[in-house]
């Protein structure tokens, strides 16, 4: 028997850490390869993490809650050691599911394995440099890990892994990084030579001491979700001028037209089915918002299919999973599609490349209570759409105050992108579709 320990695998779209949702596995049960034995969450995603490894687990290496680092311990496994030695042939071969960031060799080995060398002791430097000694290709190394190790001038190469199979790690680049990097002498001790740097004259009295918050404040950490979320927020307001305008529109028609849909089997297509229509509609006639924005090369970058992203409230905060090619869709194809989405969102359950897919980003947030809302882009995208609740309000209609359904909608965009001009051509193409819902649906 021999013990083997599983790290945290690269999990694809620059994610560096991941936080454990749930063990879906105890110490003392016994695994097999493949099985799913830990939920984790990243980037707003929740991923079940097979084991490469069968036998019975020694050690859950983290809590419920708590964020782990790619290529940090991640469960330990007492494997049989024939049954290792086998997995090992056909993990050499290629065969099997590979984890991204582990598997077979990147260069398939030719003859025996050489036990590593021990590390050398210091010795004198040549006057000359020595020419390198070739050694194996790495395993499968991460493109996070391999930026970075260009950034730092380290060859990986050289590197000796010390993740699971060799693997190279972000650690072991770092390490690398910093034996390499010259440190510069500590900057001289001088005596102060202005009043500013001496210290201040005593004045007889001691200072209050600062206010304890040990009882008055609490931390509260934020999720790996969180961390994501805050990031892409935080670059959006950093990096987009952003402008904002709103319109109040009678939903009236669409409401009306919506409950004439609905059967005794059949509840027809909800509200936010025809309103991703009237939204697809007017990106056809105004693409410039279904992009997004190069600022290194000051290019619009206009995507020619409409990857719809609804904005959903899940269990983990919000996240906005994406309607692919919705172009082409009918309104109950686009209903169906809503509700899929939904589901797998407030569940925890999109992946990372259908959060980050859409090119433009419906959001309604009428169903919190809202009337409105200056929504914040999601980066790198250059518009979003909000829609506040539907309420009874006095209206004028033909001269006439009556009561009508009124809803506000809340367009912000990219001030690069377009000019107010372009905006409101925009949001009067939504507004007049859910006004005249039936011709609007006519002409698509």
């Amino acid at each position: 028997m021999s013990h083997r320990t599983f790290n945290l695998p690269d999990l694809g779209e620059g994610l560096t850490e991941a936080e454990i949702v749930r063990w879906l596995v105890a110490e003392g049960d016994e695994i097999q390869i493949d099985q799913p034995v830990v939920e984790v969450e990243t980037a707003k995603s929740v991923v079940e993490i097979p084991s490469p490894f069968a036998g019975r687990v020694v050690t859950l290496h983290g809590q419920q809650g708590q964020t782990v680092d790619v290529g940090a311990p991640l469960i330990s496994v007492e494997t049989d050691t024939e049954e290792m030695a086998q997995y090992r042939e056909e993990e050499r071969a290629g065969t099997g599911h590979v984890l991204v960031g582990y598997g077979p060799e990147a260069t398939p080995s030719v003859g025996r394995r050489r036990r590593p060398r021990r590390a050398a002791t210091a010795a004198p430097a040549p006057t000359a440099p020595a020419p390198a000694t070739p050694k194996a290709a790495p395993l499968v190394v991460s493109p996070l890990v391999r930026r970075l190790a260009r950034e730092h001038g380290v060859d990986i190469r050289r590197l000796r892994g010390s993740g699971a199979g060799g693997m190279i790690t972000r650690e072991d680049v770092e390490q690398a990084a910093a034996a390499t990097a010259q440190p510069s002498p500590p900057p001289a001790e001088t005596a102060p030579t202005s009043a500013a740097a001496a210290p201040p004259p005593s004045t007889g009295t001691a200072a209050p001491a600062p206010p304890s918050t040990g009882e008055t404040e609490r931390r509260i950490p934020l999720s790996a979700a969180g961390r994501a979320a805050a990031a892409n927020l935080a670059r959006s307001r950093a990096e987009i001028p952003e402008a904002t305008v709103w319109v109040d529109v009678d939903a009236t028609p669409l409401v009306e037209l919506r409950e004439s849909a609905r059967t005794p089997d059949d509840p027809g297509p909800g509200l936010m089915a025809y309103l991703a229509a009237f939204v697809v509609a007017a990106l056809r006639e105004y693409p410039v918002f279904n992009g997004r924005f190069d600022a290194e090369r000051n290019e619009i970058v206009s995507s020619t299919q409409i990857n719809l992203g609804i904005a959903v409230q899940g269990e983990r905060g919000l996240v906005v999973p994406t309607i692919m090619d919705a172009g082409p869709m009918s309104v109950a194809e686009l209903d169906r599609a809503i509700d899929e989405v939904t589901a797998r969102a407030r569940s925890g359950r999109v992946s990372p490349a259908e959060l980050a897919a859409g090119t433009f980003t419906l959001n309604n947030y009428g169903h919190l209570g809202v009337d409105g809302s200056a929504a914040i882009i999601n980066y790198p995208q250059v518009a979003i759409l909000g829609v506040g609740r539907i309420m009874d309000r006095p209206w004028v209609v033909h001269g006439q105050i009556q009561p009508r359904k009124i809803t506000q909608l809340c367009f912000v965009f990219d001030h690069r992108v377009a000019d107010g001009g372009t905006a409101a051509g925009f949001m009067r193409a939504v507004a007049d579709a859910i006004e005249n819902p039936v011709r609007a649906l006519a002409r698509r």
